[in-house]
């Protein structure tokens, strides 16, 4: 069985780590699915998902280390075509990407104890995402 989805959330951008768990999380409950896959993906090209523990220290830890790899202040190409100044944004988000597969057992996301599926919204300004959660799976 496939199933797929969109979840909006809110940003406002500038590297913000938004906690999607709950929200693929419901996506399985409400399709009483037992055991299979969830693809999640961010439609766009300055935005990505990964996992990480979703705490104060993280939420700020990771933003720094892609500010660190990926300057906002460097000349980018891309503000020579688009003049949008998020060149970074494009950048940063190539490098983290923009999708990942999570299994579920038992219609429960397969996560670590401190594990959670976010994004990373790395866009200049604040943004509605709409993400895709596409499961692959079966029923009781």
């Amino acid at each position: 069985m496939w199933i797929t989805e969109r979840v909006r959330v809110s940003t406002s951008g500038d590297d913000e780590v938004v906690d999607l768990t709950e929200k693929v999380q419901g996506v399985i409950a409400r399709h009483r699915l037992r055991h299979g896959q969830a693809l999640v993906f961010v439609p766009g090209s300055t935005a990505g998902l990964t996992t990480m523990e979703f705490e104060p220290g993280l939420r700020h830890d990771v933003p720094a280390a892609f500010r660190r790899l990926v300057p906002r202040e460097m000349p980018y190409r891309h503000e020579e075509t688009w003049h949008d100044g998020n060149g970074h944004s494009h950048v940063r988000a190539s490098l983290l990407g923009p999708s990942l597969t999570v299994p579920f057992a038992d219609g429960k996301l397969v996560l670590g104890t401190w594990q959670q599926i976010v994004l990373i919204d790395f866009d200049v300004r604040p943004r509605q995402r709409e993400i895709v959660v596409q499961l692959t799976g079966e029923k009781p």
